[in-house]
């Protein structure tokens, strides 16, 4: 079993991930984390020393290294399922969830984190609310195509009582269970 967490940054893939594949028995993978570790640098050094051409490439390859493992849950960046290769070697290889939040909560956990990126300049330059959220929306409008491909779509706004992280796992596991 192989089940691939996906996303928009801030969705929850790094929080749920582990706490799914607890739940499962299975292994634990953070493709950015797996990332870092093989560069000994961090994702916005390697955006900002080698750039974003660098970065996307390199990220396949430790997919594809990641994909030879069995019975894991992988957490992966914002951005991997928009490349069609990866896509791909997923989509044959196991379950796809696509952990879905609103435009509102992204901003609302992104608005004082630099560890990102695309975002760390609007974090940095204390870029407004509505600019920011604007921004949010122009790379989910892109990306929404390719994360609604997915086996299967969990909101993940923790803003409605009763809604906790483990729940959402325990969700994910349900119906992961009730599909095989």
């Amino acid at each position: 079993m192989r089940i691939y967490l996906t996303g928009f940054m801030a969705s929850g893939k790094s929080t749920i991930g582990p706490i799914l594949s607890n739940v499962l028995g299975l292994d634990y993978y953070d493709l950015d984390q797996e990332i870092e570790e093989h560069e000994k640098s961090t994702i916005v050094e390697i955006f900002e020393k080698k750039g974003e051409p660098y970065f996307r490439n390199l990220e396949s390859e430790i997919l594809k290294k990641l994909i030879q493992k069995d019975n894991v849950v992988i957490s992966l960046g914002g951005g991997t399922i928009t490349f069609p290769q990866n896509y791909e070697l997923m989509k044959n290889t196991g379950k796809i969830v696509y952990l879905k939040v609103s435009p509102e909560e992204i901003y609302k956990r992104l608005k004082s984190k630099t560890d990102r990126p695309l975002f760390r300049e609007f974090v940095l330059n204390e870029t407004p609310k509505e600019e920011f959220i604007k921004r949010i929306n122009e790379l989910l409008e892109k990306r929404k195509p390719f994360y609604e491909k997915a086996d299967l779509i969990i909101e993940t706004n923790l803003t409605p009582i009763g809604i906790t992280v483990d729940n959402i796992a325990k969700k994910i596991m349900r119906i992961i269970n009730e599909k095989d």
